[in-house]
């Protein structure tokens, strides 16, 4: 009888005490300040990408116009070929054909190595910009003592969306 007894008030303070983890467990995430960024939102109207942008722009115009001077150069030759190839004789359009072939060559590989030094310079800028933009998230967790600071979520309250904070502290 007395094994039974004390079976069952261990069964019981087991129970208690399993009942008593999940409330302190309850109680303990109710705690928990959770903080949201969109980091769409950061890239699109932060200062430090929005300087970034304008910097790629003013160093990449000019080779741009050049590749567009280029390209119409390309247009314009093609179409005076194709309106002069009938009276051409056949050594001249040879000729001009492998003109344009050049002339296209050239155009692709510069557009190719635009493309790649663009991006290149892109990456390098973004990932200068993300580096401040995630020490800025961290001071603001720390100043307003948030748990966790998530990127990415299918549905966010306003009530924990701090991104506007995180522009801001950006733009100083």
């Amino acid at each position: 009888m007395k094994s039974t007894i004390t079976s069952s008030v261990i069964k019981k303070s087991a129970a208690m005490l399993v009942a008593g983890f999940c409330l302190i467990s309850t109680a303990q995430s109710q705690e928990a300040k959770i903080g949201f960024i969109s980091t769409e939102r950061v890239f699109r109207e932060a200062a430090p990408y929005k300087a970034a942008q304008v910097k790629l722009e003013q160093e990449f115009s000019k080779r741009q116009k050049e590749l567009q001077d280029l390209a119409n150069r390309l247009k314009t030759a093609a179409d005076k070929f194709d309106k002069d190839a009938p009276v051409l004789s056949e050594s001249d359009r040879a000729r001009r054909q492998r003109e344009l072939s050049d002339l296209d060559r050239d155009f692709q590989r510069s557009q190719r190595e635009f493309k790649e030094d663009l991006n290149q310079r892109r990456n390098e800028e973004t990932a200068s910009a993300i580096e401040r933009t995630n020490r800025v998230i961290k001071q603001i967790a720390e100043a307003e003592k948030y748990d966790i600071v998530l990127q990415e979520a299918a549905y966010v309250s306003n009530r924990i969306d701090i991104t506007d904070k995180v522009i801001k502290a950006l733009g100083k």
